[in-house]
């Protein structure tokens, strides 16, 4: 206990780490049953269904399959480099979340005051960007370490792909930081609140004066998490799937693990810089829509409930049953006085970042992939001056008046 006192900080951190990781790792699992189950119900399909209540289990078979399968390392690799590979690559897409705050920085938990991130930089964006940028290390190692002609190939093309489109998506973003005027997180979320004077009904996000801005950035997200229609490293169409070729076991789920990751920071980013991060897009006056997320998991419990007693069978109705109880006991958590204000945050943050998540797996099911030079030419010739000229009106919307105050 005395360690705990002298080195609180040290213990707070350390117990937020765990479970940042635990909550995320066990989301990346769980992304990939979700996007599976989107678009197959896009395409008329029953998707994962059998391996627990609809497929529910599905990503725990998935991970011991993974875990289980003969790890085959290519003759003449260079062993240390083709392990460091997917290692680097889970890793910093795992660090840049430790900088994302998930509600509010005045928050009280058992009635000392909390923050709903591991580390509050002043510098965030910048330090996020800086850890991104390093990503593409993985993917060119992972190629070149395989000795193998085609990962080569397939590591020098996604590398180029993604130092292409972040040039384009860092541009997009510097409209914001000369909005906010800071490139912290939980600031850049406080410039956003309130509404605007003669748009009472519209919230102050940053999403509305830079529109143009936010689609380049979204876009230019899609292709650098290697997503559809920019999906140029996975390449199902091709004989081979590029730089991860010659990965198997689960050294070959980590990099996409990695991809998971990725867009959820992207996700992360794209609310906290546009869409007003964790503030409700309604009146602080509308007192009812504090118990939104009882009233969203109460109502998950009940369908659950009627799904178990009247659909289901066998063993499923159990596993529903469990599911439904839990789901049952949240929803009565979130009506307590003390949970209520700490739950409002993390609520519409999450929301706001699910429906980001809904629209990268809806692409994915939807558009076409796009050849290798249109991709680059898209991003070069399109996005990067379309992120500049934005930039530049921004920076000009922000001096006239001054220029014109000052004569």
């Amino acid at each position: 206990m005395e360690f705990v006192t002298q080195h609180a900080v040290l213990v707070v951190s350390l117990v937020k780490i765990v479970i940042l990781l635990f909550l995320t790792l066990t989301t990346l699992a769980y992304l990939t049953w979700f996007e599976r189950k989107v678009v197959a119900h896009i395409q008329s399909r029953w998707g994962p269904y059998y391996v627990g209540v609809h497929g529910l289990l599905q990503p725990l078979a998935d991970g011991v399959k993974f875990l289980f399968k003969e790890d085959l390392t290519p003759p003449g690799a260079d062993k240390f480099l083709y392990i460091l590979a997917p290692f680097l690559a889970l890793s910093l897409a795992l660090t840049t979340i430790a900088l994302i705050p998930f509600g509010p920085p005045n928050i009280t938990i058992l009635g000392q005051p909390a923050q709903l991130i591991v580390a509050n930089v002043n510098i965030g964006l910048m330090f996020v960007f800086a850890i991104t940028s390093i990503g593409v290390y993985g993917v060119a190692l992972a190629g070149w370490s395989s000795n193998s002609k085609y990962p080569l190939l397939g590591g020098l093309r996604s590398s180029a792909q993604m130092i292409s489109y972040e040039v384009a998506l860092t541009l997009s973003v510097v409209g914001v930081v000369l909005l906010a005027g800071t490139l912290n997180f939980n600031e850049m979320v406080g410039d956003q609140s309130g509404y605007y004077r003669y748009l009472p009904f519209i919230p102050r996000w940053h999403v509305f004066p830079q529109c143009i801005g936010f689609l380049c950035y979204f876009t230019s997200a899609i292709a650098e998490t290697n997503r559809v229609p920019f999906d140029l490293p996975e390449a199902e169409t091709e004989l081979v799937a590029g730089f991860h070729t010659e990965y198997s076991s689960f050294k070959f789920a980590m990099f996409f693990m990695a991809e998971y990751a990725n867009m959820l920071t992207v996700s992360f980013l794209a609310t906290i810089l546009f869409l007003g991060g964790w503030l409700s897009p309604f009146p602080e006056s509308w007192t009812i829509l504090q118990y939104l997320p009882a009233i969203t998991l109460l109502g998950l419990g009940i369908y659950l409930g009627y799904d178990a007693a009247v659909v289901a069978r066998g063993i499923a109705r159990i596993q529903l049953i469990v599911i439904t109880l839990g789901v049952l006991v949240l929803g009565a958590l979130c009506l307590l006085p003390a949970v209520v204000p700490v739950i409002q945050g993390p609520f519409w943050f999450l929301l706001k970042v699910g429906c980001l998540i809904f629209f990268y797996v809806w692409t994915r099911g939807t558009l076409p992939r796009f050849r290798y030079d249109q991709l680059m030419s898209f991003g070069w010739k399109l996005l990067l001056p379309v992120s500049l000229a934005n930039l530049v009106g921004t920076a000009l919307w922000i001096i006239f008046p001054l220029l014109v105050k000052h004569g």
